[in-house]
């Protein structure tokens, strides 16, 4: 009984922590693009490391979203 009452005060399950993780997420892709579009030289090292970043965390979000939100 006491467990049925518990899951009726649960009205959401979206942490503020998942917020932090989606404006994290458009950080990087921002810092993706900026450096994609860098003149004279690119920095392929920065170029990489933020692809997997950037795919990383589009994974957790992915996850995030149609898993756990949409639950």
């Amino acid at each position: 009984m006491l467990f049925l009452a518990e899951e009726a005060t649960k009205t959401s399950t979206i942490d503020p922590f998942d917020w932090f993780m989606l404006a994290f997420t458009v950080i990087i892709a921002i810092g993706f693009v900026r450096l994609l579009m860098a003149r004279p030289r690119k920095n392929l090292f920065a170029i990489g490391f933020t692809t997997v970043a950037l795919a990383i965390f589009l994974f957790i979000d992915y996850v995030m979203i149609f898993k756990i939100w949409m639950a």
